[in-house]
């Protein structure tokens, strides 16, 4: 086969990709358009609701909130994978680590996410719909029956339709899976993902118009003069998105305390949001519809304040029961409070001119998602194409770098890469039959020294649970460091020791060739 030949047939296997993702496309944004409006007319009709509250309605409330964390819950313990954003499985998904029945994923998720957000619950609908979405693609690549890299690209293009759909945001969906979830920048992904988000958001847009979800304006860009504002309030959006990290994480150690089945323990929420919306009704839900207040009105500081608090707790108590929802628009909603709190304490301290208030609501949004996401290039683009009104990105930026160097210095890890571990320690440990303890040091000028924990290929069956350095344990995350003079404490099968031992060293000489070679 000569050259031409072979360029030939390298443009048609991107072309077949591009349409099959297109395919995907169109119906994920279907599947989500039906998903984003049985999520707001249920929201609606509780808003309704709780406007007009009277003791024999609210009884009726809390019996139909049981009544709906029993449905969930039964859904959740039939297919426990559908269960929190959806995104730590997809992830999980494209990297090997765990399969899944698309058609129980695709109905269950969609059912038991409508039930768990519609109520008010502080949950997004994004993550679920990049699960949903991601489902589509493996449904997609059964029926024409694609393997391997390609049913994985299905995959993933399913996912970025997904975010596209929910947030209108082709370029940022396309993105936030590379960058997040796929971790592969590689042509054929991009381009039937981006083909695939592009062919979801005209089916959304054709649904729910074309204004931006977040419309937001501000009068004029922020003027170089008060830059410093951004590493002040980026350090404490850092400071504050490493807090959540950290209360999310813990959530389900709390909930056990409860004694409640795990399946069911969203009846907490479900029933602690009932005051909420008795107190404020328009806050429910994923907090988009108080981030497009703010742009007719921001409220005083002491009511912000109050906002931040329960938006901060509410938000980890839902996201943490492991009801199916989401928490990449609580964030956004968070990260919209912090800005306005810190605008408008500047403000009042004569600091900072009123008319920027907004620019700072606005940047703290994308910075607040950044460093707990830590996926700043989405963040960016995300927030840029779902406000639809950014005259300049670089305070944005610099905000979103503040934030994401803090939790990057207190060890903060990527979010839905810390839940995804959550997810595959058990079924690394549950494979060990007698476990064992093997400790591993890593001497200067080793392949190991200076590696991120998630760039070494690790052997099956076994799991790294902590990494000695000097006087301390580090608990090691993806974007953790191996330095030299680290002992690895790896934990396995007591009969494969000496191999998993082999095999480390073997992949190190390995990737110590390579660099020579190099």
């Amino acid at each position: 086969m000569n050259a031409g030949q072979k360029k030939r047939q390298w443009d048609l296997t991107r072309l077949r990709l591009v349409l099959q993702g297109v395919v995907v496309g169109l119906l994920t944004g279907g599947v989500i358009s039906l998903f984003r409006l049985g999520i707001e007319k249920f929201l609606e009709f509780m808003q309704g609701l709780y406007r007009h509250p009277s003791a024999g309605l609210l009884i009726l409330i809390a019996l139909g909130s049981v009544v709906l964390a029993i449905v969930v819950g039964l859904l959740l313990k039939s297919e426990p994978n559908i269960s929190g954003s959806g995104i730590p499985q997809v992830e999980g998904q494209l990297k090997g680590e765990l399969e899944f029945n698309w058609w129980s994923i695709l109905w269950k998720k969609f059912t038991a996410g409508i039930l768990a957000i519609g109520p008010g619950l502080f949950l997004g609908r994004e993550g679920p719909s990049i699960q949903l979405g991601a489902a589509v693609g493996q449904g997609v690549a059964a029926g024409w029956k694609r393997q391997g890299s390609e049913r994985r690209i299905m995959i993933a293009a399913g996912a970025a339709a997904g975010l596209s759909a929910a947030f209108d945001a082709p370029i940022a969906g396309t993105l936030f899976v590379l960058e997040e979830v796929y971790h592969n920048f590689s042509p054929l992904v991009w381009v039937t993902s981006l083909a695939s988000a592009l062919a979801a958001d005209f089916i959304s847009l054709n649904v729910f118009g074309e204004v931006p979800v977040l419309h937001l304006t501000y009068s004029r860009p922020m003027p170089v003069e008060l830059y410093w504002h951004l590493l002040l309030l980026g350090i404490l959006l850092g400071l504050l998105g490493f807090l959540y990290q950290k209360a999310l994480l813990a959530m389900p150690r709390l909930y056990a305390l409860t004694h409640i089945p795990r399946a069911f323990q969203g009846i907490i929420p479900f029933l602690l949001v009932i005051p909420i919306g008795v107190w404020l009704p328009m806050i429910l839900g994923g907090g988009n519809q108080m981030i497009i207040g703010f742009g007719k009105n921001v409220p005083g500081l002491s009511l912000l304040l109050i906002l931040f608090a329960l938006r901060f707790v509410f938000s980890v108590v839902s996201y943490g029961s492991g009801l199916p929802g989401g928490i990449f628009l609580p964030i956004l909603s968070l990260g919209a409070v912090i800005g306005a709190i810190y605008g408008t304490f500047m403000h009042q301290m004569g600091l900072l001119p009123e008319n920027y208030v907004m620019n700072l609501i606005i940047f703290s949004m994308a910075a607040y998602f950044a460093c707990i996401g830590k996926a700043p290039f989405t963040a960016i683009l995300l927030i840029t194409e779902m406000v639809g009104n950014l005259t300049l990105l670089m305070p944005m930026a610099l905000l979103a770098l503040v934030a994401y160097l803090v939790v990057d210095l207190l060890g903060g890890a990527p979010i839905y890469e810390s839940l995804l571990e959550r997810l595959t320690v058990g079924k690394k440990v549950s494979g060990i039959t007698h476990m064992d303890r093997l400790e591993l040091p890593v001497f200067a000028g080793s392949p190991l020294e200076d590696r991120l924990v998630r760039d070494f290929q690790w052997p099956e069956q076994t799991l790294l649970s902590g990494i000695q350095r000097g006087e301390k344990t580090i608990l090691p995350h993806g974007d953790t460091v191996i330095r030299a003079g680290d002992t690895l404490v790896l934990l396995t099968d007591s009969s494969q020791r000496a191999a998993v031992a082999a095999a480390i060293h073997q992949t190190a000489e390995a990737i110590k060739d390579e660099h020579t070679s190099q």
